[in-house]
């Protein structure tokens, strides 16, 4: 293995979707190949048929190509060591798991599924770990050669040491000891000649010269049985970097079958890539200083595997929404506007409403591109509210006082010929200084007389503006008749 090279890998298993924690285990594997000048590696591990979903691999493609995790080698550009997808290297495996046979640090198992259950069900019941029991591996070269010869399926199972231990080198947990008795004879290559995850991860690992694995820490566990594979080949192990789960609480894994969202959901909920890659890659790992703001360069300038933490971390959404507020205020107002616009429709199909300014209003106050219709479906239609909105401490408004305001108002505003932001905002401010009152007390009763709203994008002034002369009129007259009753 050339180690002068860092190359990690990213291998997803083609199940349908992006999950936040596949997406953070591929970052981190792209942070410590460029942050060492190294290659990343895409790896398909479709060897579990059964759980492979059509489209999932163009979902994997895309979800890397819109993140910036562009990989050097892998299924759709080629490179040295491929083919990069698992199935296409199934005649591979079955050499190198009879080579263990040979080496009598593997062998043929004939068992079949029902003595297999029967094994399960009786360790279960005496409440002794669930293992294989190693019968096969006592059968003489003769019955073995004559079970081959029948054409009896079987798999090929790694034979365990029964005493000592096996340990490695964790560079975040440190040292792990397992002990060799309680490792269960894994099977290694399946009865349909395709290898076991395990085993098809060792042998692509070494075949592709990877440097450093970084994964899920529910592998810690298996690392001693890939530890005995490399061994056992006479190969050099790689740097293991095992990472903490992403958590939804301090008690529930983000999971898919639970609901919890997965890349492409978070797109769709209106986050930007820029934010949810930023996100992710603080979780779990820290940059030593105070920074909570990251461009991928920035990242790659600053990851160091010292920083990872043991301590799983929690998927906090608010504090994603105010970092992906944070990068929508950094956006041009053109770009914002792009964005925003497919949220526009069928909430404002008001032709006249001019959207721009709506945008105009919104990029300052938005966290989150999905919550854009909530807060501008008052465009097309005042909702029917209620006249306590009126009421605002702050504002020293009540809805006595906020009829008076908009009777006050509303000639006012009848006055302006030239419906601008400007001449609006003048009129009243010239209203409140004749009537010697604060600001809030004619603003705030026109603003929720034109919104229905306790919350709005912006003040009474703009959102006059956007919806002209005309809707404002009506709706302020509403006002002081609902507020008349």
């Amino acid at each position: 293995m050339n180690t002068n090279e860092v190359r990690t890998r990213f291998a997803p298993s083609p199940t349908g979707y992006m999950h936040i924690g596949n997406l953070r285990t591929a970052l981190y594997a792209y942070l410590l190949a460029k942050s060492n000048g190294g290659k990343f590696i895409l790896r398909i591990e479709d060897t579990d048929q059964e759980r492979y979903v059509e489209g999932a691999v163009d979902v994997i493609y895309r979800t890397m190509k819109d993140t910036g995790l562009i990989h050097d080698e892998g299924p759709d550009i080629g490179g040295e060591f491929g083919p990069y997808i698992q199935s296409e290297r199934r005649g591979l495996y079955k050499e190198y798991a009879e080579k263990l046979v040979e080496s009598g640090h593997a062998y043929y198992c004939f068992c079949d599924k029902e003595r297999l259950e029967d094994l399960r069900a009786r360790q279960t019941a005496m409440k002794v770990p669930t293992k294989y029991d190693g019968l096969c591996s006592k059968l003489s070269k003769e019955e073995i050669q004559a079970k081959l010869d029948a054409g009896v399926p079987y798999v090929i199972r790694q034979k365990m040491p029964k005493t000592g231990k096996t340990s490695f080198q964790d560079e975040v947990f440190g040292e792990i000891s397992v002990e060799n008795a309680i490792l269960d004879d894994n099977v290694l290559l399946k009865a349909d000649g395709l290898p076991t995850y395990n085993f098809a991860n060792v042998i692509d690992d070494h075949l592709m010269n990877i440097t450093h694995i970084i994964r899920g820490s529910e592998y810690l566990s298996s690392t001693p049985k890939y530890n005995l594979l490399y061994e056992a080949f006479g190969w050099e192990i790689p740097k293991y970097i095992h990472v903490s789960p992403v958590m939804k609480d301090a008690n529930n894994k983000l999971s898919k079958r639970h609901g919890d969202a997965s890349y492409e959901d978070f797109i769709e909920k209106g986050y930007l890539k820029e934010a949810i890659v930023n996100y992710i890659a603080l979780l779990g790992w820290a940059p030593g200083d105070e920074r909570e703001k990251f461009t991928m360069e920035d990242l790659i300038e600053a990851f160091d595997v010292k920083g990872i933490s043991k301590s799983p971390a929690i998927f906090d959404e608010k504090k994603l929404a105010w970092l992906n507020g944070e990068y929508i205020r950094e956006l041009s107002a053109e770009k914002f506007h792009e964005l925003a616009a497919p949220f526009y429709e069928g909430v404002i199909k008001n032709p006249d409403i001019d959207l721009k300014l709506v945008s105009e209003l919104l990029q300052p106050r938005c966290e989150k591109l999905s919550d854009i219709p909530e807060q501008v479906d008052f465009f097309d239609n005042l909702p029917e509210y209620d006249n306590e909105l009126y009421t605002h401490k702050k504002m020293k408004t009540n809805p006595e006082n906020s009829l008076e305001a908009l009777k006050e108002a509303l000639p006012v505003l009848e006055g302006i010929e030239d419906w601008t932001k400007e001449n609006i905002h003048d009129a009243l401010i010239a209203l409140v200084e004749k009537l010697e009152l604060k600001n809030g007390r004619i603003l705030w009763p026109v603003r929720v007389a034109v919104s229905g709203k306790a919350f709005t994008p912006g003040g009474g002034v703009e959102l006059a503006h956007i919806l002209g002369k005309n809707e404002t009129i009506a709706r302020i007259n509403k006002g002081i008749e609902q507020l008349s009753k």
